[in-house]
C-alpha cells in the first residue's frame, strides 16, 4: 500500500470521527437543555419552598447546613434533593417514629380503629410520596449535568481529532507518491 493511500484514508477516518463527535456533543447539549428545563418548569408548576427563619422546619435547614436556601422556591434537581431529604425525610421519620410506611399502614390495618394511627399513616405516605417525586426530579437533573460535562468531552475531542486530521492533511500533502509501506 501506498503511503498516500494510508495517509488519505486515515485523514477520512479523522474527518469522519471529528463530525460524529460534534454530532454527540449536540445531542448531549439538547439532553443537558431538555432535562433542566424539564426538572424547572415540573418544580415551578409545584410550589415547593424551603422554610423561612420564621417556620419550624427551618431547624431542619440549620442542621443540614442549608440555611441559604431559605425562603428559596425549589427549582433544581440538586435543590429538590435537599428538599426531600433534609425537610421531607427528617419529618416523616419523625412523624414516623423512624417506622416506614408499609409497617405504619399494615399496622394501621390491623388496627382499625386507630384514629391516630390511620392520620400519621396519611401523613407519611403524603410526605413519602412529595419526596419520592423530588428525588425523581433530582436523579433527572443529575443525568442532565452528567450529559452537559460528556458534552464539554466529547467536543474537546472533535477539537482534538480536527486538529490531528488537519495535521495529517498537512502530512499528506507534504508525501513522497512514490513511499510504500
Amino acid at each position: 500500500m501506498r503511503r498516500k493511500t494510508l495517509d488519505l484514508l486515515l485523514n477520512w477516518v479523522g474527518l469522519l470521527l471529528t463530525v460524529m463527535l460534534l454530532v454527540a456533543g449536540t445531542g448531549l447539549v439538547v439532553g443537558y437543555s431538555f432535562t433542566s428545563s424539564q426538572v424547572k418548569s415540573q418544580l415551578l408548576e409545584q410550589k415547593v419552598f424551603f422554610p423561612t427563619s420564621t417556620q419550624s422546619d427551618y431547624q431542619d435547614l440549620v442542621k443540614a447546613n442549608q440555611t441559604k436556601l431559605a425562603g428559596e422556591q425549589v427549582l433544581t434537581g440538586s435543590q429538590a434533593q435537599i428538599f426531600a431529604n433534609d425537610i421531607i425525610g427528617v419529618d416523616t421519620t419523625a412523624i414516623a417514629g423512624g417506622k416506614t410506611y408499609a409497617q405504619l399502614s399494615a399496622a394501621s390495618l390491623a388496627d382499625p380503629s386507630n384514629t391516630a394511627l390511620a392520620n400519621q399513616v396519611n401523613l407519611v405516605f403524603r410526605g413519602d410520596t412529595l419526596r419520592g417525586l423530588l428525588l425523581n426530579a433530582y436523579a433527572f437533573g443529575f443525568i442532565g449535568v452528567i450529559a452537559l460535562y460528556a458534552s464539554i468531552a466529547s467536543f474537546a475531542l472533535a477539537l482534538l481529532m480536527l486538529i490531528l486530521t488537519l495535521l495529517g492533511v498537512r502530512h499528506y500533502r507534504q508525501g513522497d507518491p512514490s513511499d510504500v509501506i
